[in-house]
């Protein structure tokens, strides 16, 4: 991939996955707002052109896509890069919310779609970009994980366990960038009202809007954190949840509430 003149001038890029509703749709919105051109990420190519005529500004692109599919997200980022040059940012915000049991044989490949979607597509959405990059020396790779990754939650297994993974991925990552001059910046989410939180069937304790969420995550993106929790009151819950005892944590958690099974859309 080579980098190219940017068509948009001086207008910060954005490449952003997951746009077509929830968070992304948001994050959409509020980077259209600030003068940036987008390169739009989902699998529903109807829902990502209407989003696109919706936005203010021009230039930005529609991309249809599944992040969890290499060679897809490589043509995706070939097509930006043709048009408005390397981006400045890379959010990789597309993910699966749903419940598994183990004891259900068909919630493997439930467990499967969650962790391909989570894991593997934060990775296919940052390999087109690391090495244009890194040869740049500028740039930031932002991943979408979640406070469920700090503790396993029952019934959310997977969804726990992708999130774990993302944050410790990012991790190494960020460490591999250092010298780079690229910054890797996590974003551990804990309670956005979306249509994927709507189903939950629990309390969310600190619950916030989507707009508000993407306002506070460009935020964390504009000073370049490493490990960001929002809301914070929700980061100070993660960080009591990861110090707490097994028998306190277990007895605290068994009766809890379980994220309902479903298939992945």
């Amino acid at each position: 991939m080579t980098q190219q003149t940017a068509a948009a001038g001086s207008r910060e890029r954005v490449f952003l996955t997951g746009a077509s509703s929830g968070i992304g749709e948001a994050l959409a919105r509020h980077y259209a707002a600030r003068g940036a051109v987008l390169g739009l990420v989902a699998r529903r190519a109807e829902k990502l052109d209407d989003l696109v005529r919706s936005l203010p500004g021009e230039g930005h692109m529609a991309l249809s896509a599944d992040v969890a599919d290499l060679p897809a997200m490589k043509l995706a980022a070939e097509a930006f890069v043709a048009r408005h040059g390397l981006p400045d940012i890379v959010i990789a915000n597309a993910g699966i919310s749903v419940g598994v049991l183990t004891e259900h044989a068909e919630d493997f490949q439930v467990f499967e779609a969650v962790m391909r979607t989570n894991v593997l597509g934060m990775f296919a959405t940052f390999h087109p970009f690391v090495v244009p990059m890194r040869e740049r020396g500028q740039g930031k790779l932002v991943g979408i994980a979640s406070v469920a990754g700090v503790r396993g939650l029952p019934g959310g297994s997977a969804y726990s366990a992708s999130k774990a993974a993302a944050v410790k991925y990012l991790e190494a990552l960020r460490v591999e960038m250092r010298a780079s001059g690229v910054k890797v910046v996590t974003i551990a989410p804990g309670y956005i009202r979306t249509p994927l939180t709507a189903k939950n069937p629990y309390k969310m304790p600190f619950i916030i809007d989507a707009n508000d969420a993407a306002q506070r995550f460009a935020r964390a993106i504009d000073r370049n954190a490493s490990y960001t929790v929002i809301p914070w009151r929700m980061g100070v819950v993660a960080r009591i949840l990861a110090i707490a005892p097994n028998w306190l944590f277990d007895r605290v958690f068994a009766k809890a509430k379980h994220k309902p099974r479903n298939l992945p859309t």
